[in-house]
């Protein structure tokens, strides 16, 4: 089954407007940070989530903007080194975040992403503390109703090898002795970062892993950043995929991917909504993703 498109709102213009396109086109999916649109895409998404109940939405713990970092800091939230910072995940932090999250959702998360664990960490017994303490913080958030699940955004965590699904999901169950809402993993995955989709079509790497473990794959920028349009040319597109574009070569790689469960795509307008859409609604042909990987696997 093909990956599903969700709309993530890091990159998009107006976060309502680009909401209401993805949703009206189908979108089963809104991922956003308190972060996001100087602190404000949180609130911006509410109406939309009013309107369409239906429609699953995640956020992230980790990140502060100055504006909330002050706040956390005069409610003794955070110290004042963890507020320059900008980024955090002690247990007070989350369960702070989880809180603010809801009142501006307007509804608890179906999942909440520890973002960017790895964040001014050079040891991975330094990670492993900071996830488990994450994670003990985020069952009890979801044993108070706060989100409904949890997960773990990363840059580069996972393509560096600085920790392995496994590791996760075992500091997961650790957290919640013996059980975990630990549901999901978004990450940069697109031709770019090609390489865990390569190693899935073989059949290994932390793709086949995850999905073994019922851990969903959100992949983030799949067309990163839009300039993956740039860097494949109409020829090379025809001559990987003979009669797809290069938004089908990009996204479709993605999406035909074994063990990707959804794409993030910042996309702004319906008109872009459409044409991903039409992109990804077919898997490609082995044949295609096979001379897909070759043109572009390193």
């Amino acid at each position: 089954m093909n990956a599903t498109l969700g709309l993530g709102t890091y990159r998009v213009r107006s976060i309502s407007e680009a909401a209401k396109a993805a949703v009206a086109s189908g979108a089963d999916w809104i991922d956003t940070a308190p972060n996001y649109h100087h602190g404000q895409a949180e609130r911006q998404l509410k109406p939309v989530l009013d309107a369409y109940p239906l429609v699953p939405v995640s956020t992230k713990v980790g990140f502060f903007t100055p504006d909330q970092a002050r706040k956390a800091l005069a409610e003794g939230v955070l110290t004042k080194e963890e507020a320059e910072a900008g980024h955090c995940l002690n247990p007070r932090a989350v369960t702070w975040q989880a809180q603010q999250s809801l009142a501006a959702l307007g509804r608890a998360p179906a999942i909440t992403f520890v973002h960017n664990p790895e964040r001014q960490l050079h040891s991975r017994r330094d990670l492993e503390v900071r996830l488990y303490e994450a994670f003990v913080a985020l069952e009890k958030c979801v044993d108070r109703g706060l989100t409904r699940g949890y997960g773990v955004a990363t840059w580069n965590a996972l393509h560096e090898n600085f920790i392995s699904v496994d590791r996760i999901a075992h500091i997961a169950k650790q957290a919640g002795r013996g059980t975990s809402h630990l549901t999901a993993i978004q990450l940069p995955l697109s031709i770019v970062h090609i390489r865990p989709l390569v190693d899935a079509g073989q059949g290994y790497g932390f793709l086949t892993t995850a999905q073994s473990m019922d851990i969903d794959i959100f992949a983030s920028a799949p067309l990163h950043g839009g300039d993956l349009l740039q860097m494949i040319p109409e020829s090379v597109a025809e001559e990987v995929a003979p009669g797809a574009s290069p938004l089908r070569v990009a996204l479709g790689f993605v999406a035909s991917t074994e063990g990707v469960k959804r794409l993030l795509l910042s996309a702004s307008s319906a008109a872009h909504w459409a044409d991903a859409a039409k992109a990804v609604e077919e898997p490609l042909s082995d044949k295609h993703m096979k001379e897909i990987a070759s043109a572009f696997a390193p």
